[in-house]
C-alpha cells in the first residue's frame, strides 16, 4: 500500500499508549515516514480512547479520517469506530469476549483475551497480543516485533519480557494463518531513521538549547509533559525545575529568576494562562524578559481537558492590563516548536519582554518523524552586560531612556550598587513616580519603541503554491500539516496556503503582499469565531471571504479538511 493507517481503540488502562509507542519505533526502523496522534478521554481508566498512526513512503503532516485497521480492545470500540473502517479496511475485534454475533464484512475476529491467558495468565498481555496481530497481518517479520518488545519493557524483568514476545508472537502467528489477504503488506521504506518528536518535546528541547535553567508550572493538560521532559533532562542541564501551587505562582517566579539573570519558562493552558495575565503585566512593566506557553485545548473554563482547539488568539494578544510590546509565537510544526523557542528566548531578552508561544493540544501531542535538528540554524543570542563588564559600571539606571526602548540588563548580584525595579510606574532608576512626562516617556518606552525594533525581526509566514491559485488556504498554528497535505492533493484544483508561525507583531506588510493576487480567501481554525480572519481585516483591511472552522475539540484531518474546501469551489 501506499500508504496505511492504524487505529487502535480500546478503554484507559488497557495501554494503547504502550502498543502505540512500540508501532512509532517499529516503522521508524523499517524506513518509514510517520504521523501519529492519541485521542484520550479526560479520566484515569475507562471511557474510550484511541491512538491513530499514519505511515507511509512519503512524508505526512495529518491524520486521515477513516483507518485501514481497526483494533478493538473492547465491545464499545466497535460500535464507536466500526463506520470510521476504509471501505477496504477490516475491524479486528475478539467476537467471543465482546458477545458480538453480528458478521459484518470487515470484521476479522481474533481470541485476543484467550491467547493473552494462554500465554501470560492474564488479560494484561492482550496488548502485547494486538502488537502481534498487527505485525501478522502487515506481514512485518517477526524480529522486529522481538527488537521492539524487548526495548519497550527491558526495565522489567527478564520473564516479563518473555511473556510479551510470547503473547506478540502468538497474535502474529494467528492473523499469519487466518488473514490470507496481502492488501496491507508492508515494504521496508528509505527514509532515514529520524527522529520521533511531538510539539511539547521540541519545545522543551528549544528551551534547553535557548539556555533556560529554571522552569516553574502547574500541571494542566496538555502542556504537562513539557515540565515532566524538562525534569527528565535537569539534572544533565543544570536546571531547576519547579512545580508550583498555581499558575500564579509559576508566572512569579520566572519573573524572579529572570531577575536573577536566569532564562526562565512557564507553560500552561488557557485556564492556567488566565491566572498569570497580572503576572504578564508585571513582566511588561518590569521589563522583564520570560517565555510563557499555552498549550491550548477548548473552553471556556474547563471545557475538554484533552482535547485541542485555537481560540487563545485574541486572549493572548490581548492578554494584561496595560499596553507593552509582547511577541506570540504559533509554530505549526515540531521543527517550528524547535527553532521558534531559541528565537523566542534570545527575543524576550533582547527587547525585555514577555514571549509568548501558543500551540495547542494537536500539535503538543503528535507524532512526527523529522530530521535532527541543526543547532547552526538555533543560535543562543545573549543580551545582558557580562560579568566581566559589570564592576565597570557605574550610575547604573535599570530603565533608562533609550533611542531603542531597550535599556541596558545587568545582574543584580554582578555590578556594584542597588538595581531598583517597581511594579508601579518608575524613572529611569526604578523610583516610583507620578510624573506625567515620565509616565508618557515610559510608556513610549515600552510600547512604541520595544514594538518598533520587534517588528523589524518578525517570523515571515511560509506560502505554498500561491501563484495561480485559485484558493488560498491561510492559517496558524498545527493547521499548517493539514493545509499542506490538502494542497498537494489537490493541485488540479490549485489550491495553495499560507501559514503565519507568528501572530504578534502581526506580519500585516508581507500578508498584504501575500494576499494581494488571490482569488479567494479562506481562513483555515480551529475556533468557532473565526479569530484570524478578523486579525487579517483589522491589521491588514483585507476582508476574508470564507472561514472553515472546526470546533468539536477534534483537529482537522486530510479528507475532512479536503471536503470543506470542494465545498467552498
Amino acid at each position: 500500500m501506499d500508504e496505511l493507517t492504524i487505529k487502535i481503540a480500546g478503554e484507559a488502562g488497557q495501554g494503547m499508549q504502550t502498543i502505540g509507542a512500540a508501532l512509532r519505533r517499529l516503522f521508524n526502523k523499517m524506513g518509514l515516514y510517520i504521523f501519529s496522534s492519541q485521542d484520550v478521554m479526560s479520566r484515569i481508566r475507562g471511557g474510550n480512547n484511541f491512538f491513530q498512526l499514519r505511515i507511509s513512503g512519503r512524508h505526512l503532516y495529518t491524520l486521515r479520517e477513516k483507518s485501514d485497521i481497526v483494533v478493538a480492545l473492547d465491545k464499545p470500540s466497535v460500535a464507536l469506530h466500526r463506520e470510521k473502517v476504509s471501505s477496504e479496511g477490516i475491524l479486528v475485534l475478539d467476537r467471543k469476549k465482546f458477545n458480538i454475533t453480528d458478521t459484518g464484512k470487515a470484521f476479522f475476529d481474533v481470541p485476543f483475551y484467550d491467547l493473552a491467558n494462554k500465554i501470560g495468565s492474564s488479560e494484561l498481555f492482550v496488548n502485547s497480543v494486538a502488537l502481534g496481530v498487527l505485525g501478522g497481518i502487515t506481514r512485518i517479520e517477526f524480529k522486529y516485533l522481538d527488537g521492539i518488545l524487548r526495548s519497550t519493557f527491558a526495565a522489567k524483568n527478564e520473564e516479563v519480557i518473555v511473556k510479551n514476545i510470547e503473547a506478540a508472537r502468538a497474535g502474529y502467528d494467528f492473523s499469519r494463518d487466518n488473514f490470507k489477504p496481502d492488501i496491507f503488506a508492508i515494504r521496508e521504506g528509505s527514509a532515514k531513521e529520524n527522529l520521533m518528536i511531538n510539539g511539547n518535546e521540541a519545545i522543551a528541547l528549544g528551551a534547553i538549547r535557548a539556555g533556560c535553567k529554571f522552569y516553574s508550572a502547574y500541571p494542566m493538560s496538555p502542556s504537562t509533559s513539557i515540565m515532566n521532559f524538562m525534569a527528565d533532562y535537569a539534572k544533565k542541564f543544570n536546571i531547576v525545575v519547579e512545580q508550583a501551587e498555581d499558575e500564579i505562582a509559576a508566572i512569579n517566579m520566572i519573573i524572579g529568576a529572570s531577575y536573577a539573570g536566569v532564562r526562565s519558562m512557564a507553560a500552561t493552558s488557557g485556564g492556567g494562562f488566565a491566572l498569570m495575565v497580572e503576572g504578564l503585566s508585571l513582566a511588561g512593566m518590569t521589563e522583564t524578559p520570560i517565555v510563557v506557553v499555552d498549550a491550548q485545548r477548548p473552553a471556556p473554563a474547563t471545557g475538554f481537558p484533552t482535547r485541542t482547539e485555537q481560540a487563545d488568539l485574541d486572549f493572548l494578544i490581548h492578554a494584561g492590563h496595560g499596553e507593552f510590546t509582547r511577541a506570540i509565537f504559533a509554530p505549526g510544526t515540531a521543527e517550528e516548536a524547535f527553532y521558534l523557542t531559541v528565537k523566542a528566548f534570545n527575543l524576550a531578552e533582547k527587547y525585555q519582554i514577555p514571549v509568548l508561544i501558543m500551540t495547542d493540544q494537536h500539535l503538543a501531542e503528535s507524532y512526527r518523524d523529522i530530521e535532527k535538528f541543526d543547532l547552526n540554524k538555533a543560535k543562543v543570542k545573549r543580551y545582558i552586560i557580562s560579568k566581566e563588564d559589570s564592576p565597570k559600571i557605574t550610575d547604573y539606571k535599570r530603565y533608562q531612556l533609550t533611542e531603542s526602548g531597550v535599556s541596558p540588563l545587568a545582574i543584580p548580584s554582578w555590578i556594584n550598587g542597588v538595581i531598583y525595579a517597581d511594579s508601579d510606574e518608575h524613572t529611569e532608576e526604578g523610583h516610583i513616580t507620578e510624573d506625567a512626562q515620565i509616565r508618557v516617556k515610559m510608556v513610549a518606552k515600552r510600547f512604541y519603541k520595544k514594538m518598533a525594533g520587534l517588528s523589524g525581526e518578525i517570523e515571515k509566514p511560509t506560502s505554498y503554491n500561491i501563484e495561480g491559485a485559485k484558493i488560498l488556504l491561510i492559517g496558524f498554528g498545527s493547521t499548517y500539516g493539514v493545509m499542506k497535505e490538502v494542497s498537494d492533493r489537490m493541485k488540479e484544483d490549485k489550491i495553495g496556503f499560507i501559514h503565519l508561525s507568528q501572530v504578534w507583531p502581526f506580519p500585516a506588510a508581507e500578508i498584504t503582499s501575500l494576499l494581494k493576487d488571490a482569488k479567494r480567501i479562506v481562513t483555515v481554525e480551529n475556533n468557532a469565531g473565526g479569530q484570524l480572519a478578523r486579525l487579517i481585516r483589522r491589521e491588514t483591511g483585507v476582508k476574508i471571504e470564507k472561514s472553515i472552522l472546526k470546533f468539536d475539540g477534534r483537529p482537522f484531518d486530510l479528507d475532512y479538511l479536503m471536503r470543506r474546501v470542494r465545498e467552498v469551489m
